[in-house]
């Protein structure tokens, strides 16, 4: 009688630790790294820190040589730099991102609160391409019309390499401005989300939907798709079984590095329409000079991105049997 296989616990628990402490290793260097750039980057902005934050507190009409002395001493912001620095490693070491220089809130409660809208217009804008990048992509890939892959091609090309709020612009003056059909900003109300999410989808599914399309042609001309037709099965179970496959692990690691990158273009997107997520309170943090603030969102947005990689390494490793010999971490 044959052995009976018994999975190796001990093994797959210690590789999983392994990853897991890699991962932690990972987010603190992450984390310290950003906090320091961002703390001294703030301290070579041109002007008078606390004057700005006054500012940020009681407005530009209420401010004066008096007030900003005020705030200086209020905020500690007339001690060395390394105190300061010191300071706020000492509130990160006991899980804390200070208070706000101008609101008074814990940047931990703000941020929040902000990433819950970041989040939730991300997945809108992410999901969004994934329905018409998929789409396109595997309609063009399956056609096998030469015009049809040139227009695709072009069209994701333009729409790549139109920037961001040129796109935003374009949209709140045709959708919103000319027709009415959407409000131009704001939030609360389902209609709100039309508009920026369109604006960060249209990048998406413009690169998704050409990666879509080169990745489902490869396979389609792979040596086992041929072989499997040549068998005469039919075109759905050889679809199904080989080419959706073989060719998922390549597109969902794509689709899922997208979300990622889709970090970066909420931070415009959110000004521009005034959706109060995290890249339109990092704007606010900057201008009025808030350094925890912007510590604390910069802080956020790289420990987002070591998640989200770690998620993607994940998925990979799930579609792909030929890594499963290592931790997805």
């Amino acid at each position: 009688m044959g052995k009976i296989m018994v999975p190796d616990w001990a093994a797959a628990s210690s590789a999983l630790t392994r990853g897991l402490s890699r991962l932690a290793l990972r987010a603190l260097a992450v984390g310290g790294a950003v906090g320091i750039v961002s703390f001294f980057l703030m301290r070579a902005l041109p002007g008078d820190a606390a004057y700005r934050i006054a500012a940020g507190r009681y407005g530009y009409d209420m401010v004066n040589s008096a007030t900003a002395e005020a705030v200086r001493y209020e905020l500690g912001l007339d001690q060395p730099w390394w105190q300061q620095l010191a300071h706020w490693i000492g509130d990160l070491a006991r899980g804390q991102l200070g208070v706000s220089l101008v609101s008074g809130e814990s940047v931990t409660q703000e941020l929040v609160h902000q990433l819950g809208h970041t989040v939730s217009l991300s997945l809108a804008a992410w999901s969004l391409a994934l329905v018409v990048g998929l789409t396109l992509g595997f309609t063009a890939a399956l056609a096998r019309q030469r015009w049809l892959d040139n227009t695709l091609i072009a069209l994701g090309l333009a729409l790549k390499a139109t920037p961001t709020f040129v796109l935003a612009l374009m949209l709140a003056l045709l959708l919103a401005e000319h027709a009415q059909w959407l409000p131009a900003a704001g939030h609360g109300e389902a209609a709100h989300f039309v508009l920026p999410s369109i604006t960060l989808a249209l990048g998406l599914t413009a690169g998704l939907a050409m990666v879509t399309l080169q990745t489902v042609r490869r396979v389609l001309q792979a040596p086992w798709v041929e072989f499997a037709r040549s068998k005469g099965l039919a075109a759905g179970p050889v679809l199904r079984r080989h080419v959706l496959r073989n060719a998922a692990t390549p597109i969902a690691a794509y689709s899922a590095t997208q979300l990622v990158l889709l970090v970066e273009g909420v931070v415009v997107v959110e000004s521009f329409f005034a959706w109060p997520g995290i890249g339109h309170a990092l704007i606010h943090a900057l201008i009025s000079r808030d350094i925890p603030m912007v510590q604390g969102t910069a802080l956020c947005m790289g420990w987002l991105f070591v998640v989200l990689n770690a998620l993607v390494d994940a998925v990979c490793w799930f579609l792909d049997p030929r890594l499963h010999d290592r931790m997805p971490v």
